[in-house]
């Protein structure tokens, strides 16, 4: 297994449009493992391939949450999740703003309004067909991931003013970084 590098904003490889995994072979299967190791290091909760260079229709996720949300020692439960050639059957009406961040830009966090519900359907790992309704962290984050497959990052959801700011946060830290290295 190896860590692999994410590609971060501005960097063309972004807004490459993901093609469909026609067979699930070996190779996959070790891209996916490469990949939960480089989102665990980040660390994040979910990675697209074409965040790390290959522009395949293959995510994974793992929303690493607290088994009893109400008590803050309590430990993470992880259930890493794979979502080879994820399309969104149904989507609800009704939208909700969740602060999203994202790997390709690097610690920086805005509201961003999705559906609340979806319905999706995908191949695991092992070429087997998958569907399931979800809502909450699950349906925002596979949206996210999604959007990836379709060079689309989460800031351009954003309107202009926002995004602005938000490239230029990164740009300033991005400066700080060079600076103390």
């Amino acid at each position: 297994m190896a860590i692999l590098k994410i590609y971060e904003t501005p960097d063309d490889m972004l807004r490459q449009i993901s093609k469909p995994v026609e067979e699930v072979t070996d190779w996959h299967r070790n891209l996916i493992k490469d990949m939960f190791e480089t989102m665990y290091d980040a660390p994040g909760i979910g990675l697209a391939a074409v965040q790390v260079g290959e522009p395949i229709r293959l995510i994974v996720m793992d929303l690493q949450e607290p088994e009893n949300p109400d008590d803050p020692e309590s430990p993470v439960v992880k259930e890493p999740r794979v979502f080879i050639n994820p399309e969104i059957l149904e989507s609800s009406d009704s939208e909700v703003p969740y602060t999203e961040g994202c790997l390709s830009v690097p610690e920086q966090y805005a509201d961003v309004m999705r559906p609340d519900r979806i319905k999706a359907r995908w191949l695991d790992e092992n070429g087997e067909q998958h569907e399931q309704e979800m809502d909450g962290l699950l349906a925002v984050c596979l949206q996210h991931e999604m959007d990836h497959l379709e060079g689309v990052l989460f800031i351009d959801h954003l309107s202009k003013l926002k995004r602005d700011m938000v490239l230029k946060k990164l740009a300033k830290q991005r400066k700080l970084q060079k600076k103390a290295a």
